[in-house]
């Protein structure tokens, strides 16, 4: 879904400025029109109802608010003297910041007030959930060198990581307002979820992935019905989902295996590896259950022998220091196959 945003402010050059940036880097999460008269904002609120409005003082004095869902005011310190007087329940967001920041915190106050909690957009990507029964065999890095090679074959590709401790912060050097904030929205089931999803979004290299909890408990909030909402608010936003799952298999990881329509199990080379590997495919029936939709990827130069479960892809040993070097190095080769 697309919200409806009006900028109605007399500063035509920031209105321009404001409305050009959106339509140019915001255009699939907002639809933007602008007026900097009276008597247009008059005019568009008499065609149309607008989920949000972004106003100045004199503009906001004027508006009929009855038209306008979310109201906002475009407020900026040093231009306050001598403005009029607004109502003070008006929600206040800051002029001169940069736009992406606009448009973050315009999303996150509207899936706040706004219903519709379930996702609604028709488009449903592919899922593909990355897990493995041992730890340290790269998982995340093979989730994300799959993820980025989706995104650079101009898929939109979305990184969602449900592990109790992220490592997101060794991959990306920018962070922005943490997922606890989407596994409130699920607990409380108020509020819109795809927008919020939208609004908290980061991005590297065409890639969509989200800053980490705020604490460890905020992971064991989710449930597998709220993995149900959250999987299919997310599908509804991108090609590709890719899940980085951790290494138990428990009731949740069981429900993120039904919704997957592809499972990489990871492996290394590691004897605990085999022999953890082995225990899950001879004595889980959950195995069973997967195996048609599992591929096996030999992470740093492993081999493995898992019978009857093709195809495998196997991966190089990479070195070096950065992590995301390694995963971006994985991603840019022509090893893995034709599965999407």
């Amino acid at each position: 879904m697309r919200i409806k945003l009006l900028v109605a402010t007399f500063d035509s050059d920031y209105a321009g400025h404001l409305s050009g940036t959106i339509s140019m880097r915001h255009s699939d999460a907002i639809e933007v029109s602008v007026c900097s008269s009276l008597e247009r904002l008059h005019e568009l609120l008499a065609a149309q109802r607008y989920d949000v409005a972004l106003l100045d003082a004199e503009m906001a004095g004027n508006a009929d608010l009855r038209y306008i869902h979310l109201p906002l005011l475009l407020w900026a310190e040093e231009e306050s003297a001598g403005a009029p007087p607004v109502a003070e329940d008006f929600k206040k967001v800051n002029k001169y910041q940069r736009v992406s920041s606009i448009v973050a915190e315009v999303l996150e106050r509207y899936a706040k007030v706004s219903s519709n909690t379930r996702g609604s957009d028709s488009k449903r990507a592919r899922v593909t959930a990355v897990w493995s029964p041992a730890g340290g065999v790269g998982k995340t890095t093979v989730a994300l060198a799959f993820a980025t090679r989706m995104a650079a074959d101009d898929k939109q590709a979305m990184y969602l990581s449900l592990e109790h401790f992220s490592s997101i912060r060794t991959y990306f050097t920018e962070t922005g307002k943490s997922i606890s904030s989407v596994f409130e929205m699920l607990e409380t089931q108020e509020g819109n979820l795809q927008v919020l999803i939208r609004s908290i979004a980061c991005k590297d290299s065409g890639l969509t992935y989200f800053s980490s909890p705020e604490n460890f408990d905020d992971m064991n909030i989710l449930t597998p019905e709220h993995l149900d909402l959250l999987v299919e608010a997310c599908t509804g936003l991108t090609d590709e989902l890719v899940i980085d799952m951790p290494c138990l298999c428990d009731e949740r990881a069981r429900r993120i295996f039904e919704l997957a329509d592809d499972v990489f199990l990871v492996a290394d080379a590691s004897p605990t590896t085999q022999i953890k590997l082995s225990q899950f495919t001879s004595q889980n029936n959950v195995f069973e259950s997967i195996r048609a939709k599992t591929t096996v990827i030999e992470n740093k130069g492993a081999s493995v022998d898992i019978p009857l479960v093709e195809p495998v892809v196997s991966l190089p040993l990479v070195q070096h220091a950065s992590e995301s070097v390694v995963y971006k190095t994985l991603s840019a080769g022509n090893i893995w196959g034709d599965e999407k």
